[in-house]
């Protein structure tokens, strides 16, 4: 998996775990032996072994393996792997650009910015994703045509806490069950992994860029997604939720005419790249019409 950073530096990146879910998911024997664990009981399983004071023992393994350095988190005794994994980050360690004409990234991750088409749908290496089946509601999808699709992907190194990108007003969150593939992208070619995987959204009518629609997608063995509040009013760069252990993905959908996108980002997704951003940093600015 090739992704930059903010300063035009390739990355390439395959790790053992990589080539393990590019087989499985280019064998159709592998894959029908491994599908089991994308069903939500699996995750509810695991999730309960990692919710106990016994998975603590995973907790410095992982830290070494991924190379997390702890200096930029809030010091605290854990006492479950799962609270380890949702650990909170120092304030300093993510400024957040409070600047009202700038877009900013909900999460840490690795970005890729795609145009909604006329007709609802978005392309991600060479699939099409229709924005209704995704939303299971065409009326809505309808609202994001011709603007943009802002996924970001979270892998298990990252900061799995994010947040608003703006203040403004938030309807409840709607949740749409499905089941938990993981959202590796060598599990693009044969999944509909953003159709298929279970979601949760909400709709943020914000101050600056229109209705924003914010979507936390589950990812294998993550079957739980932790939003702190339903409707009422919030604000940019405060904390939404956060995810439980794995790979995750936010998805934010903005309306036509209403973000103007860095141009490294369109640019770096266009030549295949992903791009390393951080939570609170800039991805746009309030779009101005001439």
């Amino acid at each position: 998996m090739d992704y930059k950073d903010r300063e035009g530096t390739v990355y390439r990146e395959e790790t053992g775990q990589d080539r393990f879910l590019q087989k499985v998911y280019n064998n159709k024997l592998y894959y029908l032996g491994f599908r089991c664990l994308t069903k939500p009981v699996i995750s509810k399983m695991i999730g309960f072994i990692l919710d106990s004071q016994a998975s603590c023992f995973l907790i410095d393994p992982f830290i070494r393996k991924n190379q997390i350095d702890l200096s930029e988190y809030v010091r605290t005794e854990y006492h479950s792997f799962n609270e380890y994994f949702s650990r909170q980050i120092k304030h300093r360690a993510r400024p957040i650009d409070m600047d009202p004409a700038h877009l900013i990234s909900s999460s840490d991750g690795k970005l890729s910015v795609y145009p909604i088409r006329s007709d609802s749908v978005f392309e991600i290496k060479g699939t099409a994703y229709s924005l209704q089946s995704l939303l299971k509601s065409k009326r809505l999808a309808e609202r994001y045509q011709g603007g943009y699709c802002i996924i970001n992907r979270l892998t298990v190194d990252n900061y799995h806490r994010y947040s608003y990108p703006d203040s403004g007003y938030k309807s409840d969150n709607i949740r749409i069950p499905g089941v938990l593939h993981t959202v590796n992208p060598a599990a693009f070619g044969r999944v509909n992994v953003y159709k298929e995987n279970a979601r949760e959204y909400t709709l943020i009518r914000t101050e600056q860029f229109g209705t924003i629609l914010q979507m936390e997608v589950g990812a294998m063995l993550v079957g739980r997604i932790r939003n702190h509040q339903e409707r009422g009013y919030v604000h940019k760069g405060f904390e939404k939720g956060y995810f439980e252990y794995g790979g995750s993905t936010i998805i934010t959908l903005v309306q036509k005419d209403r973000v103007k996108m860095d141009t490294d980002l369109l640019e770096n997704t266009d030549n295949g790249y992903e791009t390393l951003v951080k939570m609170g940093e800039k991805i746009g600015v309030r779009y101005e019409s001439e």
